[in-house]
């Protein structure tokens, strides 16, 4: 299983960027999709995550970028996305995303790194004030 993301860079204050996470040796319909961060000195940080539950998708958000990020998948491509609108400074940091069954998802929760078994390489994304 490999995840690759890309999509990171510098942006200025109010731009957006959009970060997309290929996936090979795994299908994502079948998986929970999250997207983490991480700053230096800092934890990682839950960013946001999709899945499904009875038919739907479901999408969750850390508090911080509600409203200003959204995930989507696309299934044909077997690829999660995080389009990131609004950037502030404080949005600098390493992004990565995860997979996780969904069974595992469901029971764990979705905003826990430990719920996710793989991970990709991380892409930085730098917000100039």
């Amino acid at each position: 299983v490999q995840l690759q993301a890309s999509g990171g860079g510098v942006v200025q204050a109010g731009g957006s960027l959009r970060l997309s996470c290929a996936g090979s040796g795994l299908t994502f319909s079948n998986y929970c999709a999250g997207w983490f961060r991480q700053a230096p000195g800092t934890e990682r940080e839950f960013v946001a995550a999709i899945s499904w539950s009875g038919g739907s998708e479901i999408t969750y958000y850390g508090n911080s970028v509600k409203g200003r990020f959204t995930i989507s998948r696309d299934n044909a491509k077997n690829t999660v996305f995080l389009q990131m609108n609004s950037l502030k400074p404080e949005d600098t940091a390493v992004y990565s995303c995860a997979a996780a069954p969904m069974t595992r998802a469901r029971t764990l929760g979705v905003r826990s790194p430990k719920t996710y078994d793989y991970w990709g390489q991380g892409t930085q994304v730098t917000v100039s004030s």
